[in-house]
Formats: C-alpha cells, sequence, structure tokens
C-alpha cells in the first residue's frame, strides 16, 4: 500500500519514517526547495523537556513526549543533560510556581551544574531526565533514514493530487478552520565567554527566555509567542527583549555575535494540543504548537498505527469478497 505525505518538516518526516518501517510505501512532496529552508521546524528550539512543558500545557503533552528521546536518540544526536531552571532574584517567587505546576525535578545545585552561572542564581530546578538536540541536524538525520528505508522526497513539488496525510503545519490552515499561527522569533549568538553544557530557561513573569547550547559557542535564545500569522523579519521589540534576557541570564553574552535571527509560525488549535484529523480520506497531522521535535514521533506513531488497523481490515474484506 503507497502514502503520499504533504510537507517535509518535523511532522511530515516523522511520519513517513514510521509508516515506511510500518511497511507502507512512502512518497514526501515539499513545495520548498530545499530542507533547508523549512521555516518552522528550521527555527526550533530542539528541547525535549514534557516535564518543563507541562508549566502551561495539558498532562496529554507529557503522555506525548515521554517517548521522544529515545526515539531520536536512534537517528541523531541527543544531548541528555536535562534542563535546569533560573529566575534572577526579584523573580525567585516564579520558581516555586514552576515547581508546583510541574514533576520529575528537584532543587539544583547551579554552581556545580553550571559553573559559567556561579553565584548568579540563588534558587533554581533541575529536570535530569531532559534533553535536546540541534533541529537542523536532527531533520537532515531524519531525511536521511526516510531515504534509507525507501522514502521518495519530492522538494519543490506540490503533491499531484489528493495526498494520503496532509502535515503542512499552518498552510493547512486552508481547510482546518481553527488552526491558528503563533509566531516564534529567536536568535542565535556566538559566544567565546559563555560555556553552558544544557538548555537553561529563565523565568519571568512576563518574558521567560530559554538558551539552548549548540556546540562550539553557538547558543539558540527564544522564543517569543505571539499571536499573528505574519511571516515578516524579528522585531526591534523582541530581539530587544531576547538581547536582555540573554544579558540577564549572563553579562557575557554583551560581547556575544548574532549570527542569525529566525521566525516560524506555529500551527496551533485552540487547546494547544495536537490532533489527527480525517476529512475526505486525508488525515491530517497538526496543531504540534511549540512542541514539534517533542511531539512529532508519537502522533507519527499514531498515525501508523491507525492505517495498519484500515490495511488489515481492507485485507480482511477483500478476503471475504474474493
Amino acid at each position: 500500500m503507497s502514502i503520499t505525505i504533504a510537507g517535509a518538516g518535523v511532522a511530515g518526516l516523522s511520519c513517513a519514517c514510521e509508516l515506511a518501517r510500518a511497511g507502507f510505501a512512502v512518497e514526501v512532496f515539499e513545495t520548498a526547495p530545499s530542507l533547508d529552508e523549512n521555516g518552522c521546524s528550521r527555527f526550533a528550539g530542539g528541547m525535549l523537556a514534557p516535564w518543563c512543558e507541562t508549566e502551561s500545557a495539558e498532562p496529554e503533552v507529557l503522555e506525548l513526549g515521554a517517548m521522544a528521546m529515545d526515539w531520536w536518540a536512534g537517528l541523531t544526536q541527543v544531548t541528555k543533560a536535562g534542563t535546569l531552571v533560573v529566575a534572577p532574584a526579584r523573580d525567585s517567587a516564579e520558581v516555586s510556581r514552576f515547581a508546583s505546576r510541574t514533576s520529575a525535578h528537584r532543587e539544583a545545585d547551579i554552581d556545580a551544574l553550571e559553573p559559567a552561572l556561579k553565584g548568579r542564581f540563588a534558587k533554581g530546578l533541575f529536570f535530569a531526565q531532559e534533553a535536546h538536540l540541534d533541529p537542523r541536524r536532527a531533520l537532515s538525520d531524519l531525511a536521511d533514514a526516510c531515504r534509507d528505508l525507501g522514502v521518495v522526497i519530492h522538494f519543490g513539488a506540490a503533491a499531484p493530487g489528493p495526498v494520503d496525510v496532509d502535515c503542512r503545519g499552518i498552510a493547512a490552515m486552508d481547510t482546518l478552520g481553527d488552526l491558528r499561527a503563533v509566531r516564534g522569533e529567536m536568535l542565535m549568538l556566538r559566544s567565546r565567554d559563555v560555556m553552558l553544557t544544557r538548555t537553561v530557561r529563565m523565568l519571568h513573569p512576563r518574558f521567560p527566555v530559554y538558551v539552548v547550547p549548540r556546540g562550539d559557542g553557538v547558543f539558540m535564545v527564544g522564543a517569543t509567542m505571539i499571536e499573528s500569522a505574519g511571516w515578516g523579519p524579528i522585531t526591534l521589540r523582541s530581539m530587544m527583549e531576547l538581547l536582555g534576557a540573554a544579558y540577564a541570564l549572563h553579562p557575557g553574552f554583551a560581547e556575544a555575535e548574532i549570527i542569525e535571527t529566525g521566525v516560524g509560525l506555529r500551527p496551533a488549535f485552540p487547546d494547544n494540543l495536537p490532533r489527527m484529523t480525517e476529512i475526505d480520506g486525508t488525515f491530517y497531522i497538526n496543531g504540534l504548537y511549540r512542541h514539534g521535535y517533542l511531539l512529532a514521533p508519537a502522533m507519527a506513531q499514531r498515525l501508523a498505527r491507525r492505517l495498519l488497523k484500515e490495511k488489515r481490515f481492507d485485507n480482511h474484506r477483500q478476503r471475504r469478497t474474493a
């Protein structure tokens, strides 16, 4: 049985991988000219942090995301160093609030975990089970794994007809009426004066920020959450807030080079949870919001189970009518 998929972002390629593993012949169509120009997946944070995310997300995010680390570790490099959560002294109450809404954490020995932050924060939380990855490397490795499984990926091409699986993200607003865009902006910095080994989240009542090390002195700083479908460049306000937060985390970022800025439109439903929806024979995997790399593997497995069940039913029906 052959399957066609629209979209070669993290959702589309995760679905392609799981369906190919299940024995389907898979073709993927992507209108972007290359994998490097897939906006939302390219500018993701790459945090595999289901316990931290429950601070503001529904429990289903933890249920779906708990398996993501092992899934990705079978395909690409995953840094299993945990997540450190801190807050400036004036916002120390935010750490207690964060702790009350999450689980699987312990009080952090900040100086031991991240010596570069020694003496800067008195209180923090450590989520030892969490991890992070480099989204660009992960997406490339995932595409390679798909090809090794026989998946054919077409770039710069729309599907020639109706597809079996639609993973177009925000472009699916033409069919999914309650899908909305949440704009996320980020910075890539290079610093010779800052050394961090794991994702650090700095809490703030209005503008929390995360810093993810990419190696070789490069850090991803993100990200805004703006209810907007605008694809324009990062705004001055957002850049100032991200840079100010990075400086508040470590003054060494004052001398950092801004090597890239990015904007992505995250697709989200009103409840901010992902959905698998069937419309006129097409399955839509969408609404991953800011949890693309965290939730795509579980949604892909859910789709594969559904299509395998339908395949077995069709085979059984054909045998009975033969």
